[in-house]
């Protein structure tokens, strides 16, 4: 009988017979892991333990121990809530159901619901979970599945596009009650432990604007009741730091209706953002980029040798027009413009690694009800940076921007997770050049010392990437900068260098966002901290609060010296009591307030508080202000002048 060769995560192979499922090759690996197995990881995408595998496939097994598994108790805890839904609304139909990063949702149609409905459907999924009832995978013929959905359009469309040409399909079974689904499944519904119906709200099929208005029903669920009280206080927390909320309350940006999921940056916002702008260009200088400005407008033609008119277009992600029989676009990435002012001169291998960086405004047509704040939007702007270089250095350079990065999280105190992107279904370029290039990235990673973890199947179209993934103070995990290596754009558009034979050869292209965007990066950030922004950061760093206007004079004496020094400093002239006037900078986030009081204005001196609420008296102003600048300059996290 023939055999397959299956990768496990350790790098070894694994000789299998052709037919094996996933559970075949966990026992085969050993029998307690056979028995645990729930499901598999099959080239990046998670599939049932009874999937067979193909050749060359990476696997990984999933248990209850894996990070996965709760990806698949969670699919299952949908179905558990589809279920309950129709035991107490049978005319309710059924859409899609998946799980998230964060729990699941289900969008249903032909129902009426509400709010005040998710309690009942929650005491009824409380039934089905405590009835532990057997999961149950079922094969059925296509034309089966067709007569089993007479009455329901929307099964019928994934049964002709996603299913289409497959003889079978896959149901899940409990309790008498079905759904058509791929799976992965847990073993019953007793081990969904957890669970919660968090709220209501309207979606499009299949997320166009264009198709039906279903009503999407979100949950959570978890092993168990500890694991979820425990989601729903990090829930309430990220609530509090939500940065629509605080952006508000700060007046950083606004996102009008007027302009759809493009960010308008207000002075205090700003603030922030040159700060960051003015940080990244110098880490640019440091790595040997070059700054340079390139148009939102271009020509269509721009992007159809690389592969991203095709790409952007096919899932209507590009702004497109036609004017005078000529097609335009709103550019959704930097790459082809920079290739452009690559080529417009002749290279020779002595000039190499060129490099280019820009904060390049880019739009991408996300749906409306994709959109949120800072955190998905339509226009956005990069700190983008593309290097041109030779096989020899691309090891140097991925880990000259490897290092940096660690340097940049660190000093906006966010730990950093890197992934691992490899190739994909949607790839361009032969196989040999994708390998060539993810090894490139695996030994840049491997020689920094670097944990991460390897996402099969999930790169760009044009080559393999690390990911940089940006872990807040409440754990959670958001997806920013990244590093890209291309060998396929040269190829493409016949980028050429002149090397040591005299002979042309092709560059090897390095895409690089050290932030990501600027918009995501600051909604971020102002979650991470809860708006309490480092001193570098703040858009007020030091407020000065006069006791009396007796005092107001010498207040401004003082900001004016904070400013002298390059310190953005105000003075609460507003006629308040002193004490209204600290709640007022506590409340405004600020990182330190200075009381000027008969005292102070007679001695020369101040009175320093921070937002911790410590606070000293006759402080020498010179020696406040030489601690202002090395806390500024050194990017220290927190206002550290009263530490202890």
């Amino acid at each position: 009988m023939s055999e397959v060769a299956i990768t496990l995560p350790d790098g070894s192979v694994l000789s299998v017979e052709a037919g094996s499922t996933v559970e075949d090759v966990a026992y085969e690996i050993g029998p307690g892991l056979g028995k645990d197995t729930v499901a598999g990881v099959v080239d990046g995408e998670l599939v049932d333990r009874n999937t067979p595998l193909h050749e060359d496939a990476n696997l990984v097994i999933v248990t209850d121990q894996s990070d996965e598994y709760l990806r698949v108790l969670r699919h299952s805890a949908a179905h558990v809530f589809a279920q309950a839904l129709q035991r107490l609304h049978p005319e309710a139909k059924l859409t899609i159901g998946p799980p998230t990063d964060d729990g699941f949702y289900y969008d249903v149609t032909d129902v009426d619901l509400d709010e005040s409905d998710l309690e009942a459907i929650e005491a009824e999924m409380r039934d089905i979970v405590e009835a532990d009832y057997d999961i149950v995978r079922e094969e059925r013929s296509r034309e089966d599945a067709f007569e089993s959905y007479a009455d329901n359009e929307y099964k019928r469309e994934i049964l002709e596009t996603e299913a289409a040409g497959e003889e079978t399909v896959t149901f899940y079974k409990q309790d008498g009650w079905e759904d058509l689904c791929q799976g992965p499944h847990v073993d019953s519904t007793g081990e969904v432990g957890g669970f919660k119906l968090l709220d209501i709200s309207a979606a499009y099929w299949r997320g166009d604007e264009e198709n039906d208005t279903l009503t999407r029903v979100h949950g959570t669920a978890f092993p168990t009741e500890k694991d979820l009280e425990e989601y729903l206080e990090r829930r309430e927390e990220a609530k509090k730091r939500d940065h629509r909320k605080i952006g508000r309350e700060m007046d950083l940006f606004s996102v009008p209706e007027h302009s759809p999921g493009c960010v308008h940056f207000h002075p205090n916002g700003m603030t922030i953002r040159r700060e960051l702008e003015e940080y990244i260009r110098g880490k640019n200088t440091e790595l040997g980029y070059e700054e340079v400005w390139t148009p939102e407008l271009n020509k269509a033609e721009l992007w159809k040798p690389t592969g991203h008119y095709e790409n952007f277009t096919a899932q209507g992600e590009m702004f497109n027009w036609e004017q005078d029989d000529t097609e335009y676009g709103l550019k959704p990435m930097n790459c082809a413009n920079h290739a452009y002012i690559f080529d417009r001169q002749k290279h020779s291998y002595r000039d190499l690694p060129i490099r280019f960086s820009e904060f390049g405004t880019c739009y991408r047509n996300e749906q409306s009800g994709e959109l949120s704040g800072m955190l998905r939007v339509r226009g956005f702007t990069q700190d983008d940076g593309h290097a041109f270089v030779r096989p020899d250095q691309i090891r140097g350079e991925i880990v000259d921007a490897l290092r940096v990065i660690e340097e940049i999280y660190g000093d906006v105190d966010l730990d950093v997770k890197y992934v691992l992107e490899t190739q994909g279904d949607n790839a361009v370029g032969s196989d040999e050049i994708w390998a060539q290039a993810t090894d490139a990235l695996r030994e840049a990673l491997d020689s920094e010392g670097l944990d991460y973890e390897t996402d099969h199947g999930e790169a760009a179209f044009y080559g393999p990437k690390i990911g940089i993934n940006a872990v807040d103070a409440l754990g959670r995990e958001w997806t920013v900068g990244t590093v890209q290596l291309d060998f396929n754009i040269p190829e493409r558009l016949d980028l050429t260098y002149t090397g040591e034979d005299n002979e042309e050869h092709r560059p090897v292209m390095i895409h690089r966002a050290l932030l990501g965007s600027f918009e995501r990066f600051m909604g971020v950030v102002i979650e991470h901290f809860d708006g309490k922004f480092p001193l570098w950061l703040a858009p007020e760093q030091v407020r000065v609060l006069p006791v009396s206007d007796e005092n107001l004079g010498y207040a401004h004496r003082v900001k004016n010296a904070l400013q002298e020094r390059g310190v953005r400093a105000t003075v609460e002239d507003r006629d308040q009591t002193v004490g209204r006037k600290i709640r007022g900078a506590h409340e405004d986030r600020l990182p330190y307030m200075l009381i000027v009081g008969d005292n102070e204005q007679e001695a020369g001196t101040v009175s320093v508080r921070d937002r911790q609420e410590r606070e000293t008296k006759d402080v020498d102003p010179e020696t406040f202000y030489d601690h202002l600048e090395a806390e500024r300059d050194e990017k220290r996290v927190a206002p550290d002048f009263l530490a202890d």
